[in-house]
């Protein structure tokens, strides 16, 4: 390659980079756009009141996602899965090499390995209308008795509680459970619908909620491969702002850089970890 093309080529690049930083929300920003249902501290008990909003297709509001659980620097994250875009994923191949060598132990090790099907769901959390949308993701539960299998039914008997005119609200009953460790975290209880009411009593606000063009994946991020390849080998990633890349810390103060996405509280961070699935 030549000088010029080497020059063009840095251009692009970096004006292609520019382009999407600009299109990204603030990580300030970005806070504000996650739906976590977290009970206070010191109470058992609460309510959130949500609407989920209709999609432009009208194809199904619950977008289906692959995450990683998986601990790093000591804090549980959620690391999104590129096998699901047809890209290299070095956290499943870490889990391929275990189940590979038939041992009973690294079976059980490789179930840490493993990425885990969630839902996202773009809503409207009551409380914080002046937010504009959010989005909820929430782990699906092979049992039947995840927060999917509590919305479905509603769907069922009630028809399309995502209509501008005539959906419904739900409500969303949190109570406090323990883990195994003995840490509380926040559990869904139940959802119920209330009676149908418009999406908001002002046409255009509600026009401009369905219309928001705001993504999933524009709130939630996708570590790119050189961090999941570091957390594959045990290490903390660590930003090089002179590298530009991700490169191995050595502590908590050394990991800096990147997103708030995955620092947001989970309220079912200490739930127990469904290992014992049928596959």
């Amino acid at each position: 390659m030549s000088t010029i093309e080497s020059v063009l080529a840095q251009y692009e690049k970096n004006k292609q980079a520019a382009s999407d930083n600009a299109n990204r929300v603030s990580s300030e920003e970005r806070l504000k756009k996650f739906f976590a249902p977290i009970l206070p501290k010191g109470k058992q008990n609460d309510e959130k009141r949500i609407r989920i909003l209709p999609t432009k297709d009208g194809s199904t509001p619950f977008v289906e996602v692959y995450f990683h659980e998986i601990q790093v620097d000591g804090k549980w994250v959620k690391l999104y899965d590129p096998a699901q875009d047809g890209k290299r994923s070095p956290l499943n191949e870490v889990r391929q090499a275990l189940l590979d060598t038939g041992k009973e132990a690294d079976k059980e090790t490789a179930k840490m390995y493993r990425s885990r099907k969630f839902y996202i769901v773009k809503v409207i959390d009551r409380e914080n209308e002046q937010d504009g949308v959010k989005f909820w993701r929430f782990k699906d539960n092979y049992k039947g008795e995840g927060i999917l299998d509590k919305i479905f039914p509603i769907f069922k008997n009630k028809g399309d509680i995502t209509d501008i005119q005539n959906g419904r609200d739900l409500i969303v009953s949190l109570s406090l459970s323990k883990s195994g460790n003995g840490r509380d975290y926040t559990t869904i209880s139940s959802v119920f619908p209330d009676d149908p009411t418009p999406l908001h009593e002002d046409s255009k606000i509600a026009d401009e909620w369905v219309s928001d063009a705001l993504k999933w994946s524009d709130v939630y991020s996708k570590k790119g491969e050189d961090y999941l390849e570091l957390v594959a080998m045990g290490e903390i990633p660590k930003w090089d702002t002179n590298l530009n890349k991700w490169v191995a810390g050595g502590s908590a103060e050394a990991t800096i850089g990147g997103d708030t996405s995955d620092d947001v509280v989970d309220p079912q961070a200490d739930e127990d970890p469904d290992d014992n699935l049928p596959f």
